[in-house]
């Protein structure tokens, strides 16, 4: 079964760049893509269900912002949209689709780097987060959270960090908070698991300032999180860089069936 998650920074945009037509190419099982950045008025035929793929999608309230969508090769037996908060639904950053006892999420956390305003909102949206992750963890399902989680956990998942430590994303909050769900709620994060030592080699995110892209200055901020037993099954991993579909590279993650 293979996996991959995207923050495409645009459909619209990714579609321009043969975000498409490589997607033809991976053999993916479950596409999770984040900050679709349109409503389902902008989007093709194509957008919605690709060749071989059922689309599922939780827009965001405003136009050009934010959105979450899910593609798959079989049709989800359940599709629930958003957590049940008015605040963070309207964001369009959470997505569900069950099929049978897995449950596949698309996530998009908030950025808080625009200001306190918007830090306080992520954080508010993280506490409320958690207490749905333990509500997933006692479900007994098996659940796999993609997505742009707008944190890096620690110092080896981005290239700058020390110049970052007062900066959102990589605030010790935040950090303490991943480093939480993962030793107390028994989260795995697959990448990790895979592939401990990575440092440079992990980024799946690039600033459009500069020359971060060029000189790897990336972050480590999408990720899958899965269930331990669904962990334990993952069987090789990849940051697709060959070609840019937007500031972020697909993680592809590979799961015995």
């Amino acid at each position: 079964m293979r996996i991959i998650s995207i923050n495409l920074n645009g459909i619209r945009s990714a579609a321009s760049k043969g975000f498409y037509d490589w997607l033809d190419k991976q053999n993916a099982d479950l596409v999770c893509m984040q900050e679709l950045k349109a409503q389902a008025a902008n989007m093709t035929p194509q957008m919605l269900q690709p060749a071989g793929y059922f689309g599922y999608f939780h827009y965001a309230e405003k136009k050009g912002y934010s959105g979450v969508g899910i593609y798959s090769k079989r049709p989800a037996d359940k599709v629930i949209e958003g957590l049940g908060y008015a605040d963070i639904d309207a964001e369009g950053r959470y997505l569900e689709a069950q099929f049978g006892n897995l449950s596949v999420i698309s996530l998009y956390l908030p950025s808080g780097s625009s200001g306190p305003e918007r830090q306080a909102i992520k954080f508010s949206v993280m506490d409320r987060f958690y207490v749905h992750l333990a509500n997933l963890q006692a479900s007994g399902r098996e659940v796999l959270i993609c997505g742009d989680w707008n944190i890096a956990h620690q110092q080896t998942d981005l290239k700058n960090w020390r110049g970052n430590q007062k900066n959102s994303g990589f605030l010790p909050e935040e950090r303490a908070w991943f480093g939480q769900m993962l030793s107390e709620q028994g989260w795995v994060d697959v990448y990790r698991r895979l592939q401990p030592d990575a440092t440079d080699a992990c980024y799946t995110w690039w600033s459009n300032r500069g020359q971060a892209w060029a000189n790897n200055v990336g972050w480590r901020i999408d990720y899958q999180i899965a269930t331990a037993a669904l962990a334990s099954t993952a069987i090789s991993s990849c940051i697709y860089k060959d070609q840019r579909f937007s500031d972020h590279a697909p993680l592809i993650i590979d799961y015995a069936d």
